[in-house]
């Protein structure tokens, strides 16, 4: 009996586990606040102990790979959410 129960008891487990993943993505998706870079914005970049490429670097939407003033590369890419516009001051 208990195997034919079973997958029923599957079928439930995933539609619990469905729906916990659309809460939590709901929840997360309310407090982003999505940004949009064009090419030429300044933008300050937060500071990290390392500056490697590696495997959990940013990729595809949202990653930007930035340039120095002079036009210089500055390695890796980098997530929007570790960016801000920079508005200079011009005298």
């Amino acid at each position: 009996m208990n195997l034919d129960l079973l997958d029923e008891d599957r079928e439930e487990a995933r539609i619990k586990a469905e729906a916990v993943k659309r809460r939590v993505e709901r929840q997360y998706n309310s407090k982003v606040r999505p940004r949009h870079f064009q090419v030429a914005d300044l933008v300050m970049r937060k500071a990290h102990p390392y500056e490697l490429e590696n495997k959990l670097s940013p990729k595809g939407n949202g990653s930007y790979s930035l340039e120095t003033l002079e036009g210089g590369p500055i390695p890796r890419t980098w997530n929007a959410a570790n960016l801000k516009f920079y508005f200079s001051q011009r005298l």
